[in-house]
């Protein structure tokens, strides 16, 4: 008997199972690439995951993951679930009081955390370009720039440099504070200036107020405590 003769003959069901199986593997990375990206999700699905995050980071308990599994991905494409206007505070780091890593979150920092004409353009990149669902102005516990806004408010004095600028913008929310009455000052300022840029951000021409409108993005304030490390609503 010759070799040919003893090896095995395929049947044709079999020829067609195992080519359908080969072209099946070849459509997975095309499957891969459909897959929707993790911020096409709404306005409160975006929120609820960050506020999840930062239980776990109060708790000290945050969710354990290989940073260098995405790199590869975000190098093609970013989709972050919101973007976020922070104080640049060295003792506030968003992706860690809401436990994200790199990619999920959009975030733009400055003293105070107002909003400025650079600011705001970045924030409607990231709503327009990037199809982010959720703004946040991000507050926190002890902010010196308000602080020190109210400290100029009190006193006249003129800060160096281009720090009266930023005292400018903080300005109108911690003279709101002082024409209610209010003993402590600080806190309801930082609250106060949060609310503002709330308010300004939700009626940005030509980009976010249309789109608040139509909900498809939201505004949200909130406050972070330095103490605890826990994010509450605004």
């Amino acid at each position: 008997m010759c070799d040919d003769c003893s090896m095995p003959r395929m049947s044709r069901r079999n020829l067609i199972l195992g080519g359908m199986v080969l072209a099946g593997a070849a459509m997975l990375p095309r499957y891969a690439c459909a897959r929707a990206p993790q911020n096409a999700i709404s306005p409160d699905e975006a929120l609820h995951r960050l506020m999840d995050g930062n239980a776990r980071y109060a708790a000290n308990a945050p969710a354990q993951r290989d940073f260098s599994a995405r790199r590869e991905m975000l190098a093609q494409s970013q989709h972050p679930v919101a973007a976020i206007l922070s104080c640049a505070d060295s003792r506030v780091a968003p992706e860690l009081a809401f436990d994200q890593g790199p990619g999920d979150l959009f975030v733009i920092r400055v003293a105070g955390n107002f909003v400025n004409e650079d600011g705001l353009a970045s924030i409607e990149y990231a709503v327009k370009y990037l199809n982010t669902p959720l703004i946040m102005v991000l507050g926190h516990s002890s902010c010196g720039a308000v602080g020190a806004a109210i400290k100029v408010a009190r006193e006249g004095i003129t800060l160096p440099g281009h720090l009266q600028g930023m005292m400018r913008d903080i300005g109108p929310a911690v003279e709101a504070v002082k024409a209610s009455g209010q003993d402590d000052i600080l806190p309801a300022a930082i609250v106060e200036n949060v609310r503002r840029n709330v308010r300004r951000l939700e009626t940005a021409e030509p980009i976010l107020a249309g789109l608040v409108g139509d909900r498809k993005i939201k505004v949200v304030g909130t406050h972070y405590e330095l103490t605890n490390g826990q994010v509450t609503l605004v």
